[in-house]
């Protein structure tokens, strides 16, 4: 049965003294998420089960502190978490294209760097000295001295044999030359060429004697240069291994015993420096005056260097990383280069993290519409949750845009668990057209956008409200501002028996009222703070909303609100602006004829309609044929229209109005103008709720209000919507002085009685409605349209069979 609602029922009032205490700057601030039960559930499955593919998409609006609240909750169980492990890259001595990944003990990072750093600059030290002490010098030139007696005894040998067979060996640029002597003096190449023939012969045996002796010796000589410079190397050598040792042994002792790659690496250092002496053993000045070999030298000991890519020594815990700028590279890490001389290079040393490698071992938090706003980033990360190892490369040449040689890091290897966060859209929408994301996002945690209103959740949401102001330095609430606050909140979330979690606009109005309070220098922020927050939010948005209704108070926009009218409704409708939505009457008519096009809805057909209003349309239709089309069609020519409307009408929450209005015509039965109207309806004739009803309500008060409030003016709602009033405090004192009226009705009968002021009326036994009633006026004006319309159509008919005789001859 339809009802006239009181004020307590528009308006859930919170009373302060119901709250225990006098300010928030006596309560305990929260540390946990409120509200959010099935999210905290979610959340700590997610992130406790450590299975591959257990990531954590958190779901749900903007606004209800998704980011807050899960930073917080990981922060809070990183702490309990190991600190992962430091990570560098170093140069890969086998295949320097390909560096090497070393894992070390968290915090071990830089240090390491550092040692190797002064190991290097010592041994570059120790290596010169060694070469250059006397102790070296003399054991070098024992080993020369050696070899070059054996060489002088050898030559001794040689010019002896020679000289016996008549030659005297010469040396030359051309090697040795063996020149014939007689009596003592070597022929000159005259006398060589006077000397007969027989003579000739045998010096000629004789020299092929001698020089094959000679070359035998050669090579004795050069195996023992060979011999010679082999133990001067080896020596070299262990110089250099005994100088490296005691530095080696302590590195490895630091760093390698329980770390077999940290240990290998040092081993092909060491083998390195061995290899490389001769750079080690030159003084430091040595070629710097020569750009080109001072790079040569800078490039030979940087690859000696170690890139701490992860240093977790600040660390406490695992790492929690929110990746605001999700970019390829500063999710996956870059390959930096640099210029020298016009050359293009890039090494080891210029690889630089991205945020999986800074969050790995503990958890990333990413948005999920920044990350799909940059290039290959979504496909990166996925590739690396699939691979549990994160690949950096060039982005470009990934692409094959550059075609010139790069290095190829070796990946490291992934532990990590990615929190995305975005609407509930974009987790339908990637769980529908993206394959992989359900087997790398398993979790959903969704975030509500209420929480029920009891006793526990006022606790707990006014320790939130001290959270707030305690987190921002703002003034504390008093009790009344509290109570304004959970009012606000209840009407955020358009339902008397919630809260809502939409904290960040909450914090706002804080915000907002602590700088209110501060303008008149109180210490506390008061209900008048609050409330004057609130409006001043509204006022710097409503220009628009302002705009509209001075239309309407100045007859540019016809909206009645007093008076009667046949065929002419006020609807309702919300405009949404994106920062403020509000309320805004439409006048809605309707014509009648006879006719056979049924209910014609010119918005539908002007193509202003949208899906859903047509739906109600055709929900209407349903709902007149099950009423008064039980025994025959309608014979009706109906037209509905939103009168001065140039923009897209969508939903159904003015079906209810347009088939009042409809009824109105055909009863001939003036509707109240004061009483505006929203719901649904089914075919049955009940009233379905709607949303935005306390805008609705409003909008047509402040209308009212601007024409002149005359107490007989109100507005019809679902009955199932009453739960959902929230209205301003203006209204409510206008409901409380009797100058405004909201009425709740169950179906359109109840409705159309309080538009009218006439009985609706029931159906008999015969099929009649009660004569007088709305439904019975209106069922007697369908039997004359009927009536009419046959008579019309008999009367043409013979005047159709002339004029399709005449075609035909």
């Amino acid at each position: 049965m339809a009802r006239k609602l009181t004020a307590k029922e528009v308006r859930r009032i919170c009373d302060p003294n119901t709250l225990g205490f006098e300010s928030t700057e006596g309560l305990k601030p929260v540390q946990t998420i409120i509200g959010q039960s099935r999210a905290l559930q979610a959340l700590q499955f997610g992130l406790g089960i450590q299975n591959s593919g257990f990531n954590i998409y958190a779901a749900g609006l903007p606004g209800t502190g998704k980011m807050t609240a899960i930073v917080a909750f990981l922060e809070l169980l990183a702490r309990e978490k190991d600190v992962p492990p430091d990570w560098c890259y170093v140069h890969n001595f086998k295949d320097p294209y390909q560096p090497k990944a070393l894992k070390l003990k968290a915090g071990t990072g830089s240090q390491f760097q550092k040692d190797m750093k002064k190991f290097i600059e010592t041994a570059q030290t120790d290596i010169r000295k060694a070469f250059e002490s006397e102790d070296y010098i003399k054991r070098r030139d024992a080993v020369a001295h050696t070899f070059n007696e054996k060489r002088e005894v050898i030559f001794n040998q040689l010019n002896q044999m020679a000289h016996d067979k008549g030659f005297a060996i010469q040396t030359s640029p051309m090697g040795l030359l063996l020149i014939p002597i007689v009596d003592g003096k070597p022929l000159t190449e005259q006398e060589m060429l006077a000397l007969n023939p027989k003579e000739k012969e045998r010096l000629g045996k004789l020299r092929e004697e001698v020089q094959e002796q000679i070359k035998d010796a050669m090579a004795q000589m050069r195996n023992w240069d060979k011999e010679g410079t082999e133990q001067v190397e080896k020596m070299d050598e262990d110089v250099v291994r005994f100088v490296l040792g005691a530095h080696i042994e302590e590195l490895t002792k630091k760093y390698g015993q329980d770390n077999a790659d940290v240990a290998e690496y040092l081993k092909a250092v060491e083998a390195d420096i061995i290899e490389n002496k001769n750079i080690f053993r030159s003084p430091p000045e040595a070629d710097m005056a020569n750009p080109f070999a001072r790079m040569a030298v800078t490039q030979t000991f940087r690859k000696y260097e170690v890139n701490v890519l992860v240093d977790n020594s600040h660390l406490k815990g695992a790492p929690v990383v929110i990746e605001t700028n999700p970019t390829f590279n500063n999710l996956m890490g870059r390959l930096e280069k640099e210029a020298y001389f016009g050359a293009i290079s890039g090494d080891f040393t210029m690889i630089r993290p991205g945020s999986l490698h800074k969050a790995n071992g503990g958890y990333l938090v990413v948005r999920i519409d920044d990350i799909m706003r940059n290039l290959m980033s979504w496909d990166s990360l996925k590739r690396s949750l699939r691979e549990r190892k994160i690949i950096i490369e060039d982005l470009a040449e990934r692409f094959g845009f550059i075609s010139m040689k790069s290095i190829l890091p070796e990946p490291v290897p992934l532990n990590i668990k990615v929190v995305v966060i975005g609407e509930n859209l974009y987790y339908h929408l990637l769980y529908s057209l993206d394959r992989e994301f359900a087997e790398l996002f398993k979790v959903k945690a969704d975030f509500d956008s209420r929480m029920d209103l009891n006793a526990e959740n006022l606790k707990q949401y006014s320790s939130t409200l001290c959270a707030v102001c305690g987190k921002e330095s703002l003034r504390h609430l008093d009790k009344v501002a509290v109570a304004k606050i959970i009012e606000h909140s209840s009407r955020l979330a358009e339902d008397q028996k919630k809260l809502s979690t939409r904290f960040a606009e909450i914090a706002d109005i804080i915000r907002e009222a602590s700088y209110w309070a501060g303008i008149e220098g109180q210490s506390l922020i008061g209900g008048a703070h609050i409330s004057k927050a609130i409006e001043q939010k509204e006022y710097r948005s409503n220009l628009i909303h302002e705009r509209i209704k001075e239309m309407i108070e100045r007859g540019v926009l016809k909206i009645d609100t007093d008076g009667e009218a046949v065929g002419q409704v006020n609807g309702l409708s919300i405009i949404a602006l994106g920062d403020i939505d509000f309320g805004r009457p439409s006048r809605i008519t309707a014509s009648i004829a006879a006719g056979r096009e049924g209910l014609l809805d010119i918005e539908r057909e002007a193509k202003l309609g949208g899906p859903i209003h047509t739906k109600g349309v055709l929900i209407l239709s349903g709902l007149m044929a099950e009423r008064y089309a039980t025994s025959a069609p309608l014979s009706l020519s109906a037209r509905l229209v939103f009168e001065q409307s140039y923009e897209e009408v969508e939903g159904d929450s003015a079906s209810s109005t347009e088939f009042y209005v409809l009824l109105s015509a055909l009863a001939d039965a003036p509707i109240r103008q004061g009483i505006a109207v929203t719901g649904s309806i089914d075919q049955k004739g009940d009233v379905q709720a709607i949303g935005g009803v306390n805008h609705k309500i409003e909008g047509f008060y402040e209308v009212c209000k601007a024409k002149g409030l005359t107490g007989k003016q109100g507005v019809i709602i679902p009955e199932s919507n009453v739960e959902n009033l929230m209205l301003k405090e203006e209204v409510v004192e206008a409901i409380k002085k009797g100058e405004f009226t909201v009425y709740s009705v169950k179906n359109v009968d109840e409705g159309m009685e309080i538009l009218t002021g006439i009985k609706a009326g029931k159906k008999l036994k015969s099929g009649k409605f009660e004569k007088g009633s709305i439904n019975g006026r209106v069922q007697e004006r369908l039997e004359k349209l009927a009536k009419g319309l046959k008579e019309f159509e008999r009367k043409e008919e013979p005047k159709k069979k002339s004029a399709n005789n005449n075609k035909a001859s």
